[in-house]
């Protein structure tokens, strides 16, 4: 079975890349800049962000769960962050607290899945109103901009010419790849998320593991909001918005169930490169805003059409 299952894997990053080159290729004859060196780091700067977050998703969906409260919990983290650095709290504290507060709020969709029974769609649709309806409320709907240089740094800074978010990305996949392959943690959520009843009498503690992977997915939606702010030198109550389902799409693209206990974590990060390319060939290909979620959709449509296609082999 389990041989079945990684030659179903390989069949399916192999459609993905097949996939990945014919979008390139196509972007590359609508516009001469798609290919060039900056325009590729641009989409790996683009990517991580995205990547940063899908991490998590997939985690909560390979449970079997979803999370829509992703862009809400990234724009409370982000902005209480930035108004605490403005009070002077030192940036690594401060960075530390929305982090922290990012934690807590996906521990509480944990709890409310886990231990009071709400659908995972009920609960995050929740935290994603109220979180979003409280970072509207702590800035009174107003940008906090100016933030410090030091923390600037993960935005825009670079190692080896190599730009920070594409490091932290690189950073939380490899972390996320380690833990799914190659501890007892990773079998227990693909567990989770085959049967849950059988995981539970089979003794794993589900309910420990259904809030880890919220907790999970909060800390790294305030993570990928930390670049983001740093990055634009300012942090909005608005910021994220429709986040989570970019996460979703690149998550599913890769070949994630929905139904959970399948999934890998190289399929979503095809998925997610497929989503950045995909955006930054709207931009640079000037597409109406009219017209870029129809454009969108259909390349989605057509990746998830070529993934139901080879679940079927």
């Amino acid at each position: 079975m389990e041989k079945m299952r990684g030659i179903k894997a390989y069949l399916q990053q192999s459609g993905l890349l097949i996939f990945i080159l014919i979008m390139v290729g196509v972007l590359a004859l609508l516009s001469d800049r798609f290919l060039t060196p900056a325009n590729l780091i641009n989409i790996l700067r683009q990517a991580s962000i995205n990547g940063i977050i899908s991490v998590g998703m997939m985690l909560v969906i390979l449970t079997a769960g979803i999370d829509l409260s992703v862009g809400a919990i990234l724009a409370l983290s982000v902005v209480v962050t930035a108004d605490l650095m403005h009070r002077d709290l030192p940036p690594l504290l401060a960075a530390t607290a929305g982090l922290s507060l990012g934690g807590l709020l996906g521990f509480v969709n944990g709890w409310l899945v886990s231990r009071i029974k709400v659908p995972p769609f009920i609960a995050t649709l929740g935290m994603m109103s109220f979180a979003r309806g409280l970072a509207l409320a702590y800035t009174g709907g107003k940008p906090v901009t100016g933030l410090d240089a030091g923390f600037r740094f993960l935005g825009t800074g670079l190692v080896a010419h190599i730009p920070m978010p594409i490091i932290i990305a690189a950073l939380v996949f490899l972390a996320g790849y380690l833990l799914l392959s190659q501890t007892r943690i990773g079998a227990y959520l693909y567990a989770l998320g085959e049967n849950r009843e059988a995981a539970l009498f089979s003794g794993i503690a589900t309910g420990f593991y259904t809030k880890f992977v919220f907790t999970a997915s909060g800390v790294l939606a305030a993570l990928s909001g930390m670049i983001l702010i740093a990055r634009l030198d300012s942090a909005q109550p608005v910021i994220g918005l429709g986040y989570e389902f970019d996460a979703i799409a690149a998550v599913v693209i890769g070949g994630t169930s929905l139904a959970g206990g399948e999934g890998r974590l190289s399929g979503t990060l095809l998925g997610v490169l497929i989503i950045a390319m995909l955006n930054n060939a709207l931009n640079l290909t000037n597409v109406s805003s009219f017209y870029e979620g129809i454009v969108k959709g259909m390349v989605i449509a057509l990746a998830l059409i070529l993934h139901g296609l080879v679940r079927k082999l």
